[in-house]
């Protein structure tokens, strides 16, 4: 059964993958780009296949933008935009910390609101969020990141008991590292100022970004999540991220300082 899908942060990576996934297997797909330029590259990509994808500017920050986006009657919000600034959690500069709570919870938050109340009037809807396995974690060098989407797991959680009597579905898709760009710009990002003045933290964090995977695998669970009609309340890939984060977390119990 076609959808009616709002995308936001479509012009890239997760989010681009899953509104052209989307849109080839027939649903109405609105895609939301930061900027206008992204807003016509889109638009061509899909032309180039012959794809029905609406583009529309829409960056979740701006208030016009998102009041735009609002007035949109659709079947699933895929809550998607989300940026990543890095950096020793003791040296980040807080207009950085919170430029990323800005757009990963406070902007993402508001958009859900506003589609929420819609959902819950006519009794039915979905609202997809990209967390991530650093919501799920301790990921040292990236805290306003990883901080940014356990904001995001509390959020999720608590929406998706709230909003269950109601009909609407609150679900998390949780990727780990892929090769979309987003991890590479996120960890070159405290490059701008880390080390602009006396530095507290010396070493310098392990960037192991040679073994990211191929993002095909995570774009195809999370059109699956949005297809599905009973999806998992969350969704981690790759295979072997799942296993990763359970033995963590119950590390946490027991480790020692």
């Amino acid at each position: 059964m076609s959808k009616r899908i709002l995308v936001t942060g479509a012009a890239t990576g997760f989010g681009r993958g899953v509104a052209l996934g989307l849109a080839r297997n027939g649903h109405e797909v609105i895609a939301g780009c930061q900027i206008w330029p992204q807003v016509w590259e889109l638009r061509q990509a899909a032309k180039a296949e012959n794809l029905s994808l609406q583009v529309i500017k829409l960056d979740v920050l701006n208030s016009i933008d998102r009041a735009h986006a609002l007035a949109l009657e659709i079947d699933t919000l895929f809550n998607n935009a989300g940026i990543m600034e890095s950096g020793p959690m003791v040296e980040i500069p807080m207009e950085v910390f919170r430029s990323v709570f800005e757009t990963n919870v406070f902007a993402a938050l508001e958009l859900a609101q506003g589609f929420a109340r819609t959902m819950v009037g006519r009794g039915a809807g979905r609202i997809v969020w990209t967390s991530s396995v650093a919501g799920l974690v301790k990921v040292p060098f990236d805290g306003a990141y990883a901080a940014s989407k356990h904001a995001v797991e509390g959020i999720c959680s608590a929406m998706h008991e709230e909003l269950k009597p109601y009909g609407v579905e609150v679900v998390t898709v949780n990727p780990g590292a892929y090769r979309t760009g987003f991890n590479d710009t996120g960890m070159e990002s405290m490059d701008q100022w880390w080390g602009q003045g006396e530095r507290i933290v010396e070493h310098w964090p392990v960037r192991e970004l040679d073994k990211q995977h191929d993002p095909a695998e995570m774009i195809a669970a999370i059109i699956a999540v949005i297809e599905a009609d009973h999806p998992p309340y969350r969704t981690v890939r790759p295979a072997g991220a799942e296993a990763m984060v359970r033995r963590e977390q119950e590390d946490a119990w027991t480790r020692s300082l």
